[in-house]
This record gives C-alpha cells, sequence and structure tokens, in this order.
C-alpha cells in the first residue's frame, strides 16, 4: 500500500502503534484521534481490515471468545510501521511546508508603519 493514505487508514494505524486493539477499541480510538471527525461503522473498519492484512500492514495478534462471541485483535505489523512512519513524516514536511507558507503570507499582510527618525516621519 502506497502513501499517501487516506484518513481513515492512517488513523487505523496509528491507533494499532500503541497496542494491539479489537474492532470495538478501534472504533473508539479512532473517533479519540480524530476528535469525532471520522466515525468508522464495523463493516467499514473490518473491509479496511481485511485490506490492511492483505497489504501485510496489519496482522492478527490473537483471538478470544467473550460473551459466545469471537473477538479478534489486531495489531500493527513491521510493513504497517514502516508505512505509517513514511507517512507521518510525508504530512510532517507537508505541515513544514504551509506553515512556512502562512507565515510568510502573515508577514507581507501586516500593515507598514512609518518609523520615526528624529522626529520625522
Amino acid at each position: 500500500m502506497d502513501t499517501p493514505l487516506r484518513e481513515p487508514t492512517f488513523l487505523i494505524l496509528t491507533a494499532l502503534a500503541a497496542e494491539p486493539m479489537h474492532g470495538y477499541g478501534l472504533i473508539r480510538e479512532v473517533a479519540a484521534l480524530s476528535d469525532n471527525r471520522v466515525s468508522l461503522r464495523p463493516g467499514t473498519l473490518y473491509g479496511a481490515l481485511d485490506r490492511l492484512v492483505d497489504a501485510g500492514l496489519v496482522e492478527v495478534d490473537r483471538e478470544e471468545v467473550v460473551d459466545g462471541r469471537l473477538r479478534r485483535y489486531y495489531r500493527l505489523s513491521p510493513g504497517g510501521e514502516t508505512t505509517l512512519s513514511a507517512e507521518t513524516e510525508r504530512l510532517r514536511r507537508n505541515v513544514e511546508a504551509a506553515t512556512t507558507q502562512l507565515s510568510k503570507r502573515a508577514r507581507a499582510a501586516r500593515p507598514v508603519t512609518p518609523r520615526t527618525v528624529g522626529g520625522l516621519a
């Protein structure tokens, strides 16, 4: 899977960077990481996880039965860590470039006030 990553994919990988998680935990963590801007539905999440597993970015960590239901935990694979690191660096460079350009704009937009030298303008 190449960068740039779509935001939900980036957030899923980010959520798994700290520790293995199951689906519902991922849904909650992605919402928290995005300040509730990204809300994953279970079907969307599991489709994304299947694609990420197929791409080698995520691995199944373990499975357990909870209340008679199978709960599968996922973890970031070494390839997923590499991809997440590369995407994070790409985004960091973009933020740095945008910040530089915005600061130039802000400096250019400041009104020029004449300086007084020896009491004259």
